[in-house]
């Protein structure tokens, strides 16, 4: 538990520096005329029991992260403001209803102006999932931020997709395109 802890604060430290960064998404699109026109791609991780289809234009990041660990994989786009990021945490007896709860009260505890827009139970291609979606502020920035928990060989799996918020609906809908893809064996 007190890994998840952990991973949860870095998390956020990673969501709050994609609010605060500044950058503007038209700038780093340009590229000098060069477009990004990569295609999605499935991910898998976790020895095949994880995957998912990361979306065009993002990127595997691990390597680039000071605090990198054996467990934690972080995939972003060039202009750091879409990220996602996957946790292999310890082994747990926990429901993931109570995780999730969890889970949202120390984010509320770290910031009061977070915004809960669902906190749900999800199928993930037959498996059990639960789903935080909350928008976080900061300096007159908003980052939608999905978080899915889930059991793997009875331990944690976080899968945390951050984007930014101008359009809430937008990323909401980018967010869901990502977890309808996530399948756990």
């Amino acid at each position: 538990m007190r890994n998840l802890l952990k991973y949860a604060g870095i998390s956020l430290l990673v969501v709050g520096l994609t609010a605060c960064d500044g950058k503007n998404d038209k700038a780093a699109a340009d590229d000098n005329g060069v477009s990004s026109s990569q295609s999605s791609q499935n991910v898998t991780l976790l020895d095949g029991k994880l995957s998912f289809t990361l979306p065009a234009g993002m990127s595997d990041q691990s390597g680039k992260l000071g605090t990198q660990a054996n467990n934690m994989h972080v995939y972003a786009d060039a202009s750091g403001q879409k990220a996602i990021i996957v946790i292999e945490g310890d082994a747990t007896t926990e429901s993931l209803d109570a995780l999730s709860k969890r889970l949202e009260q120390q984010q509320r505890n770290r910031d009061p102006q977070l915004q809960v827009v669902s906190n749900k139970s999800v199928n993930l291609k037959g498996q059990p999932g639960q789903q935080l979606d909350t928008v976080i502020s900061a300096k007159n920035q908003s980052s939608w931020s999905s978080v899915v928990l889930a059991k793997a060989d009875g331990k944690l799996v976080t899968l945390q997709i951050t984007l930014p918020a101008d359009n809430q609906q937008q990323s909401q809908t980018d967010a869901e395109k990502i977890i309808n893809t996530i399948a756990l064996k």
